[in-house]
């Protein structure tokens, strides 16, 4: 049995990886499908900033994101007045989840897109299917498994981020405290092994499902079926 403050950061982790999907989801599926099937000047570069979070200490990541959106950085000194805060706030956390986990759903759902068969969306063009209507009626659906694996390895790597969180909203019990924060508190603070081993138990089951569910969407995708082929 977890104790309030500790179902609470759990409350607070899957509430902000559910938020970060959902927000990130759109333009995962523009820039994916962008990567996938259009040549465009700086389409290198593009990619390489994409993996920048996954190369990066998740503290410099969290510090950037600090002077970018804090009351006084680049971006939040204009969204302030707006009431749009971020810094030290759960929307702040959601932000640095979302960042995190962005390139891992990109990733899955391009290679959903590349492995999608080029004439069957060749041949509904034929039959008058414009852009939207192909993608809607064609390439999502036979990529939808490799886009629901993505969303699945996203919403794990939200849940347990840390370093980015720590750094950009730090630690407010109810607020920001996510699960991955009170571990590293536990951690820190003596006599906590109890409720240590019942965190990363939960963080373990958490991490242990998605990457098996994961494992499963992207073996019985059609992109998985075509490179097996």
């Amino acid at each position: 049995m977890l104790t309030a403050a500790e179902a609470t950061a759990l409350a607070i982790s899957l509430k902000v990886a559910l938020l970060s999907i959902l927000v990130a989801l759109p333009f995962a599926l523009a820039l994916g499908l962008a990567l996938s099937r259009l040549r465009f000047p700086g389409k290198s570069v593009l990619e390489a900033l994409l993996n920048l979070p996954l190369v990066l200490p998740p503290v410099v990541t969290g510090y950037a994101l600090l002077q970018l959106f804090g009351n006084k950085g680049a971006l939040g000194a204009w969204l302030a007045p707006l009431g749009l805060q971020f810094a030290f706030h759960w929307s702040g956390a959601v932000l640095a989840a979302l960042v995190m986990s962005f390139p891992l759903l990109v990733i899955s759902i391009r290679a959903g897109f590349d492995g999608v068969d080029r004439r069957l969306e060749a041949a509904a063009e034929s039959l008058g299917a414009g852009p939207w209507r192909r993608f809607v009626s064609v390439t999502l659906p036979l990529s939808l498994r490799s886009v629901l694996a993505g969303c699945v390895l996203a919403f794990a790597r939200a849940f347990g981020e840390f370093g980015a969180t720590i750094s950009f909203v730090g630690s407010i019990p109810g607020e920001t405290r996510t699960l991955s924060i009170a571990i590293w508190e536990l951690l820190n603070q003596p006599g906590g092994e109890a409720g240590l081993g019942r965190l990363v138990g939960v963080a373990l089951l958490v991490g242990i499902a998605a990457s098996l569910l994961a494992a499963l969407l992207a073996r019985r995708s059609p992109g998985a079926e075509a490179a097996h082929d």
